[in-house]
């Protein structure tokens, strides 16, 4: 596994010599084991160049976490025990671009159907999941995403109207450690989000709660914490 991990961090094959000094390996168990992961199709042999890359098998093995769509199996689970906690509807969402796109939608008994369904996208700074993400992200990045104040299109006469709310409104939410929006998508609704992290602390998704007007965010934000770091302990592959 170490050898794969150390082929998948660089972006051209390597020799032996340097698999070897890199892991610290004797030369004879380092071309034991790429001939092994060579038969298995994880790893191909460049004889000209004297290197060793990814095989086909690694790429398979990446496409087949793809396609099962591991972040519904892991955080579904999660944001059920989310809404048996709080009482209130539950999202996983991802951000893409300037949007979020829902992923995952668990409704609470008895509360009304909202517009965060699977497969809708909304305007990332209107969200608490979109501005819990891009509280995450590096300055640099949330200004190449947000130019001008031209790109902060509003529902409702509501949310930031300024790149100086928005800023505001992330700042907040880096200090307080999850994000709140009150009236941006729906009136009379607010939300409190969570981002969920990677191994290198990047934003990938975040989880929220959405409730009416008026309730604690705080108190909820307790729940919402929790759930989203549940997450990010999975998908690091971490023991929750």
């Amino acid at each position: 596994m170490q050898l794969l991990k150390l082929l998948a961090r660089h972006a051209a094959p390597l020799p032996a010599s340097a698999i070897a000094r890199d892991l610290d390996l004797p030369r004879s168990s380092t071309y034991h084991l790429l001939n092994v992961l060579i038969d298995e199709g994880f790893v191909v042999h460049l004889p000209e160049e004297r290197r060793y890359g990814l095989g086909v098998g690694a790429y398979e093995l990446g496409s087949a976490y793809v396609r099962q769509d591991p972040l519904r199996w892991i955080a579904r689970t999660v944001l059920t025990r989310l809404v048996t906690a709080t009482t209130h509807n539950a999202h996983l969402a991802l951000l893409q671009g300037r949007e979020v796109l829902y992923v995952i939608e668990e409704r609470a008994p008895g509360r009304p159907g909202l517009v965060t369904d699977v497969g809708v996208r909304l305007p990332a700074h209107l969200t608490a999941s979109g501005l819990a993400m891009l509280a995450a992200l590096p300055a640099q990045q949330v200004d190449a995403l947000f130019p001008s104040r031209r790109v902060l299109t509003r529902r409702h006469d509501a949310g930031p109207a300024s790149l100086t709310q928005l800023r505001a409104l992330l700042s907040a939410a880096r200090k307080s450690g999850y994000a709140v929006e009150d009236g941006f998508v729906t009136p009379g609704f607010a939300s409190v989000a969570c981002a969920v992290r990677d191994h290198t602390g990047h934003p990938i998704a975040a989880v929220a709660v959405t409730y009416e007007a008026g309730e604690s965010a705080e108190a909820l934000a307790v729940h919402v914490a929790r759930a989203a770091d549940q997450v990010s302990r999975r998908i690091r592959g971490s023991r929750t």
